[in-house]
């Protein structure tokens, strides 16, 4: 009985010492030695200052900008120390008034976006809450607002996304995606805001 005893402490300790030390620690040193962009979640530094990550979503909010998906991963956000998303079933209240209030947002943001036309990544969290990408359809969805805001015509920033847009890992894996961060960060260096003038963008007929 004390030797059964004595061999599954010892088994316990050295299983500890390899599964909650060893391992771990030879994960993060491969990572940063040969994956240290991605390990480091892509930190990306514009001008001395951090900017933001490429791998890690961040809410953007103002017209002149692409918004990613809305995110349930603390209280109000994007919090990568509470990675998350809203464990919700589709027959949940909370889960129907948030989506339905998720979409009327984004028709108002986008004024010319038809309600059955809404991408479903636009007004739904991802699982991890921090999801850095959107569907092309959802970048393109915001294309008349970022225009607009940005005094540039319809078509020339249409163009501008489908050349940020990221095919399926090697080529088969996943669908293809946008980097929010990324796009904006190359839409304030190719096209600065400048103030729009004249007529509200509105609803399309």
């Amino acid at each position: 009985m004390l030797k059964a005893i004595y061999k599954s402490i010892v088994a316990t300790v050295i299983l500890g010492v390899i599964l909650c030390g060893a391992y771990p620690l030879f994960i993060y040193a491969v990572g940063n030695l040969f994956f240290h962009s991605q390990a480091t979640g892509g930190l990306i530094e514009k001008n001395g200052k951090m900017v933001g990550a490429r791998l890690i979503g961040q809410s953007f909010t103002k017209p002149e900008y692409f918004h990613g998906r809305p995110s349930a991963a603390g209280n109000n956000g994007y919090d990568a120390a509470n990675s998350s998303g809203s464990n919700l079933g589709p027959t949940n209240q909370k889960f129907y008034d948030t989506l339905k209030g998720n979409i009327d947002a984004f028709l108002k943001e986008n004024p010319t976006v038809k309600k059955g036309e809404v991408p479903t990544d636009a007004v739904t969290a991802s699982g991890s809450g921090l999801d850095p990408h959107i569907s092309p359809e959802a970048a393109l969805a915001q294309v008349d607002r970022v225009a607009h805001a940005r005094n540039l015509s319809h078509e020339l920033l249409k163009s501008f996304v489908s050349q940020h847009v990221e095919g399926p890992q090697l080529g088969i894996f996943g669908e293809p995606v946008v980097n929010v961060l990324q796009l904006n960060l190359d839409l304030d260096e190719k096209f600065p805001v400048i103030k729009a003038q004249g007529a509200k963008l509105t609803e399309r007929s």
